[in-house]
């Protein structure tokens, strides 16, 4: 999968490990907020992912297609696929407990994703260079092992939770800080809780 400069770490790299924190290979990263498009289950045609930690800074996400996803008839609408994507390779942050927002993502779709089927996303990290997070992804249809149906490359930048509080909605930032495992998540990032 070739890519624009943007989207790859320079050849000397660090690919980094996990944080010392962060969650064992295995464990479902559940919702960071219930009011989220792509994790979260208070949407009705939310995507209501659900991402696994991999190994190393991986992680394994599981979008079901929906009628309610759909853009052409009986497919997944592209959009709502680089969505998904979104939320898996964002996922990342929480391994290396660093939050941080997109500035770039790249998509190359290689087959249509049927209303029914389940894509298998796995998302990594390719290296971190200061504040920038390279990561790539790739789907597959109906099972780990499927045939390859979406491809990512994206570009993350760090940031501090003042940038959510300073920048999102009001109410809502009130209603996620509501939730203790919201709270509890935000601290888990703090450098020093």
């Amino acid at each position: 999968m070739s890519r624009p400069s943007s989207l790859t770490p320079s050849p000397d790299v660090e690919v980094p490990g996990p944080h010392p924190s962060a969650p064992p290979p295995g464990t479902e990263l559940g919702e960071h907020y219930d009011g989220c498009f792509g994790c979260g289950e208070e949407l009705e045609n939310g995507l209501r992912l659900r991402t696994r930690v991999g190994e190393g800074v991986s992680v394994d996400t599981e979008f079901v297609v929906g009628p309610g996803h759909q853009g052409a008839p009986g497919l997944a609408h592209g959009g709502l696929l680089s969505c998904a994507f979104d939320e898996a390779l964002g996922a990342l942050g929480y391994l290396l407990h660093q939050p941080a927002v997109t500035a770039r993502l790249e998509t190359d779709f290689k087959r249509p994703v049927p209303v029914g089927s389940t894509l298998f996303i796995h998302a990594w990290c390719t290296g971190v260079e200061g504040r920038k997070i390279y990561a790539k992804a790739v789907g597959r249809l109906n099972a780990p092992d499927g045939p390859v149906a979406v491809e990512a490359a994206s570009l993350f930048v760090a940031v501090g939770f003042e940038h959510f509080m300073s920048n999102g909605r009001p109410e809502d930032v009130r209603r996620a800080m509501q939730n203790p495992d919201v709270v509890k998540a935000a601290r888990a990032f703090e450098v020093n809780p």
